[in-house]
């Protein structure tokens, strides 16, 4: 069955991640990939980085015993792997190779927002009271061809921060709310050629983009709770959205394509909670799932689905 529409039509490449009997994701936090399309899967496994290549085939996996609860992920120009932790408060930096060396933040140490986790989402949510400094449950984290680091402060805050290559804080912005630079959970980051900063800015469903210095450019509002924004070499943007669904625009805010789950049940449903999306060097594109934090769902291997595009 074919998935979106022209030149974006996509095959889903059915059971593509070739888990050892017995693994599973649970949940898929963050995807990035290499040079070499190799795909750096954060989740919420033991396993916490399970590394596959774009066939399938499992290369290694790592990062067993240092995260509370991953949450996103980028790669640096570098090539080095950059993770945050919502729960420990933290960010960290690693090797390919799984080797930590550098960690912003301190675990378990979560800064004054205003912020008291509840139950309830939406409580907890309300409870941000201001834009506090670095962290409160970071969400996303994106480096720039210089390695400097932006990092979205999200579920805890309503942040986003700007470090410098070696860790230096140089600057932040946001409050909570529902303004022009304000947020209500700035779920991950992304930067694109121009240097601009995309912010999914989850609960208040829409996409904002700021200048490199934090101002206000625009934003996009043709979205549903967005949780990851992906930008290919052709400045296409692709978008995966808790709704259900997976959007892909253009640079300018042209809608290309979507699709999901058109009223399919929770048995037979092709998304359960998408939470990250890229693409890889030949266009296909990965979108990894929270479906058991989500919806109770283990989906196994499926956690993370691979579209092919086709020529």
């Amino acid at each position: 069955m074919p998935f979106g529409t022209g030149k974006h039509t996509y095959e889903l490449v059915d059971g593509w991640a070739k888990l050892p009997e017995g693994w599973s994701f649970l949940d898929v936090g963050g995807i990035c990939i290499d040079g070499q399309d190799r795909l750096y899967i954060l989740n919420r496994s033991e396993r916490p980085i399970i590394v596959l290549d774009r066939e399938g085939k499992l290369l290694h996996s790592w990062g067993e015993g240092f995260f509370n609860r991953a949450h996103g992920s980028c790669i640096g120009p570098d090539g080095l792997i950059y993770c945050t932790d919502d729960r420990n408060h933290i960010v960290a930096k690693f090797t390919p190779e799984g080797k930590l060396l550098m960690m912003l933040g301190t675990k378990g140490q979560a800064s004054d927002s205003g912020y008291t986790r509840t139950w309830d989402f939406w409580e907890s949510l309300a409870r941000i009271q201001r834009g506090a400094p670095p962290f409160n449950r970071p969400t996303g984290v994106a480096v720039t061809p210089s390695g400097e680091i932006y990092i979205a402060d999200g579920y805890g805050n309503a942040r986003v921060h700007k470090f410098s290559a070696d860790g230096k804080l140089l600057f932040s912005w946001g409050e909570p709310g529902g303004a022009p630079g304000q947020f209500r959970l700035p779920h991950n980051i992304r930067l694109d050629r121009q240097g601009r900063v995309w912010i999914p800015d989850r609960e208040n469903s829409r996409i904002q983009i700021f200048t490199a210095e934090g101002e206000f450019i625009t934003e996009w509002t043709d979205v549903i709770r967005p949780t990851d924004v992906f930008i290919d070499e052709d400045d296409t943007v692709y978008v995966s959205e808790l709704c259900l669904r997976v959007s892909i625009f253009t640079i300018d805010g042209k809608l290309l394509t979507r699709w999901g789950n058109e009223g399919k049940d929770k048995e037979t449903a092709l998304f359960h909670a998408p939470h990250t999306i890229a693409v890889d060097s030949q266009g296909d594109l990965y979108v990894g799932e929270v479906s058991m934090t989500s919806a109770g769902v283990d989906k196994g291997s499926r956690t993370i689905q691979k579209f092919a595009r086709k020529k």
